[in-house]
């Protein structure tokens, strides 16, 4: 799965979340379908419900933490 079919899944469903990148800058789905560069939103990805969604390397291993995923308060 890529990362713009994790995304389109959040917007889809209006998921109450945030996800939260590496400079702790809080997104919704919706704007970081518009913002990610178009290689950003190939890459294979793996949406862990409530904790984050990790990128999936060449090997199939989960690799580097994307976003956190935050509850909107």
């Amino acid at each position: 799965m890529s990362l713009r079919d994790i995304l389109e899944k959040l917007v889809e469903k209006r998921a109450p979340i945030l996800l939260c990148d590496s400079n702790n800058k809080d997104w919704e789905a919706g704007a970081l379908l518009e913002r990610l560069s178009e290689p950003m939103l190939r890459r294979r990805a793996h949406f862990q419900p409530g904790m984050y969604i990790a990128e999936i390397s060449d090997k199939g291993y989960l690799g580097t933490v994307l976003f956190k995923v935050k509850n909107k308060a």
